[in-house]
């Protein structure tokens, strides 16, 4: 086997229902697209993975060992693997009237959150709806396209992985990046400086690196403020790789 628990993958898949072949997840924008799964606002790209922490499904997980560079994979997980079989218990039927009492107009399929949990309206009747409390995938096989498309060796290209799982929105190649042997120091781009839960993400970095490399014992960020018309540069620079890491996704 060419992988093993511990090793760092970047992965691109597409997760179907195999009983419908409905995608329902995927990492590739021009897929989420065709199969009118799209999220606006979702970062569609190839996805880091630590073979055996459990940051996919568990069977999908076990699975990735087997995997080879750029050859697709199919893996066919069964519904005790997934998400576990459909519970008739999980079916309720509730009055139309208290939903839109609640400002919901129900409609087939549509997910709602109804006393503090989610469910599936399954069927609307005359004065009577039918909520299915049961994971939208219980019940269903799944089908994963999967493709490792590289693995990460040195601790470098780790660690910058570790911090773009943190940090989506901004862009990986603004941050700097010092290793010593027991303390690494990250320059934080200008453009991330205001992003939402950033301090909530440079906790989970803190987390993620101490895990994986306990030999370092401190972790330093470094946000350095520039002036006016230097900041407008940045700015510019960053709208310019924005919109050029777009393009290069569309084309995928």
């Amino acid at each position: 086997m060419p992988f093993k628990k511990g090793d760092f993958l970047i992965i691109e898949y597409v997760a179907k229902v195999k009983e419908t072949g409905e995608a329902f997840d995927t990492t590739l924008e021009n897929i989420a697209k065709k199969e009118r799964i799209y999220k606006e606002g979702e970062i569609y790209e190839p996805k880091l993975v630590v073979i055996g922490e459990g940051w996919v499904l568990k069977a999908l997980d076990d699975s990735l060992p087997s995997l080879q560079l750029n050859k697709p994979k199919t893996i066919e997980i069964p519904p005790d693997k997934a998400f576990g079989p459909r519970d008739p218990e999980k079916l309720k039927m509730v009055p139309l009237r208290r939903l839109r009492d609640k400002g919901i107009t129900p409609q087939l399929g549509m997910r709602i959150e109804y006393e503090k949990k989610s469910a599936t309206v399954r069927t609307v009747g005359a004065g009577r709806v039918q909520l299915d409390f049961n994971p939208p995938l219980a019940g269903k096989t799944l089908v994963y396209e999967v493709t490792a498309r590289k693995k990460l060796r040195t601790n470098k290209e780790k660690m910058y992985a570790l911090i773009h799982r943190r940090i989506l929105l901004a862009d990986i190649t603004g941050f700097g990046l010092d290793i010593e042997k027991t303390e690494v120091r990250i320059q934080v781009p200008e453009e991330a400086f205001y992003l939402e839960g950033l301090q909530l993400a440079k906790r989970g970095v803190v987390t993620d690196i101490q895990r994986f490399f306990p030999k370092i014992t401190k972790i330093e960020f470094v946000e350095t403020f520039k002036s006016p018309k230097a900041t407008d540069t940045i700015k510019e620079t960053t709208k310019k790789k924005r919109t050029k890491r777009a393009k290069k996704q569309r084309t995928k």
